[in-house]
């Protein structure tokens, strides 16, 4: 059974390893906080907005990272490691 709980994080780590550092960064963001918006990302990362939307496009096309509305401000989406 321990083999099986490890290969989801170890997919992970295998699925991650391809992206480019902008999107390494913002996945380890995600892994530290709750559900960012992109802003909040891109101020905790200190990332330019640009690289933030394109990092996250990269990680939702791995599927490494879901987004949802925000229940703050609906208008917004915000992203979390998809588990």
């Amino acid at each position: 059974m321990s083999t099986t709980a490890t290969k989801p994080a170890g997919d992970f780590r295998e699925r991650l390893r391809e992206l480019p550092p902008s999107a390494k960064l913002i996945a380890k963001v995600l892994e530290t906080e709750e559900a960012l918006t992109q802003g909040e990302l891109a101020d905790e990362s200190l990332l330019p907005d640009r690289t933030v939307r394109y990092a996250l496009t990269r990680l939702e096309e791995q599927d490494l990272v879901v987004s949802r509305h925000s229940f703050r401000d609906a208008r917004k989406q915000v992203y979390l490691l998809n588990d």
